[in-house]
């Protein structure tokens, strides 16, 4: 095994995947400059928190990634694999449910989402009730194989995936005491959606779940809503004016966090001031090992779509550990591949290796030919 900044990662020669992501594919349905109710046409994408994360690392990054879903098997369905197929995800762990024609037993989630532009923020409306993977129990998915026989070095699923149904909490306890029994890391997003909690319970719900899974967890991703909603934690001083945003009141926060829960090797979160849908402040944190690394603020950065921009900067993070470069330099890669991707449509990024570093280096917008 390998250690970067106290994670002792397994070895790529040791393992089939650098990463395996657990959570659900939907269909985007993307309006482009117009509004969800007053549109006419759609672009289409593929994306989801989890899903989204392992594409980085494969088509940014260049590592080799698996995602563990579930798909209707139906025209729908079969488009999202055609999507996937582009990201280069391996698609081995996807599950095909028989389709009843009209899915009342089983249906693919759609995620319909406007960009939003200066005063009008994004919006988001998901059709994802009783989809493919929501039904997901344990026992279905044959982690040993995952785990065990192939290896993996890094597995990572978060809150959306255990707010999908009563049973995703169990089937993500079920895969991440597997990967732990191997040696594999395991890193999760809260990712805290209050419209996928509000029907289950609420943010006592939410914490209930997660609380039950953070004593498994080694590396802990959210900002400070997804902290205090999906955790618990109360932050001093936190607003959504990130210009006054006191980072060691959230250093507290996080100091508690680990107290709590000492399997935490690192905690992580971006940093977000929306002046406009289309103007942010945007930055992030990372903690390990007693020390808090932080990326440069990066002011009035233009958005062009902010979807995705948490797990960009997830993948980028994620990379910077498994190439054993240090926690800042991974916090560092995290924000500029989160920067970089919302600049463009779509929920999963375009950005290369080379554009993330460039930026990283302080590379400017200058036209490169």
């Amino acid at each position: 095994m390998g250690s970067s900044d106290g994670l002792k990662i397994r070895t790529k020669e040791e393992c089939r995947w650098d990463l395996v992501s657990l959570g659900e594919v939907m269909l985007r349905l993307d309006p482009g400059d117009a509004r969800i109710q007053t549109a006419r046409s759609f672009q289409l994408w593929e994306g989801g928190g989890e899903y989204n994360v392992a594409r980085g690392l494969k088509r940014c990054f260049g590592l080799n990634t698996a995602i563990v879903t579930a798909l209707a098997d139906n025209p729908v369905g079969r488009l999202l694999q055609d999507l996937m197929y582009q990201g280069g995800v391996d698609q081995s762990y996807v599950r095909w449910e028989k389709y009843d024609g009209v899915g009342r037993e089983s249906r693919n989630g759609l995620n319909f989402t406007e960009r939003g532009f200066g005063v009008r923020a994004a919006l988001g409306c998901s059709d994802r009730g009783h989809t493919a993977i929501s039904q997901l129990r344990s026992g279905d998915i044959d982690w040993q194989q995952i785990f065990g026989r192939e290896g993996a070095r890094w597995f990572h699923t978060g809150g959306i995936f255990s707010a999908l149904s009563e049973t995703t909490p169990a089937v993500a306890l079920e895969a991440i005491e597997t990967a732990k029994k191997y040696g594999t890391i395991v890193s999760y997003d809260l990712n805290y959606r209050a419209s996928l909690w509000q029907g289950i319970g609420g943010s006592a719900k939410a914490q209930q779940v997660n609380r039950e899974l953070a004593p498994f967890i080694d590396v802990m991703i959210g900002n400070e809503e997804d902290f205090t909603a999906a955790l618990g934690f109360e932050v001093e001083g936190l607003d959504e004016d990130l210009a006054k945003l006191d980072v060691k009141n959230f250093q507290r926060m996080i100091e508690h966090a680990v107290q709590e829960f000492p399997n935490f090797k690192a905690v992580a979160t971006t940093l977000r001031h929306a002046k406009t849908a289309t103007v942010n402040d945007w930055g992030a944190v990372c903690y390990c090992e007693g020390e808090l690394y932080q990326a440069p603020l990066r002011e009035n950065l233009e958005i062009y779509d902010r979807i995705g921009g948490g797990d960009s900067f997830a993948s980028g993070l994620i990379y910077g550990f498994l190439t054993a470069r240090g926690s800042q330099w991974a916090v560092d890669c995290g924000a500029a591949h989160g920067a970089l991707a919302m600049t463009t449509p779509g929920d999963t990024t375009m950005a290369t290796l080379a554009e993330v570093e460039r930026l990283m280096k302080g590379g400017t917008a200058r036209v490169a030919r």
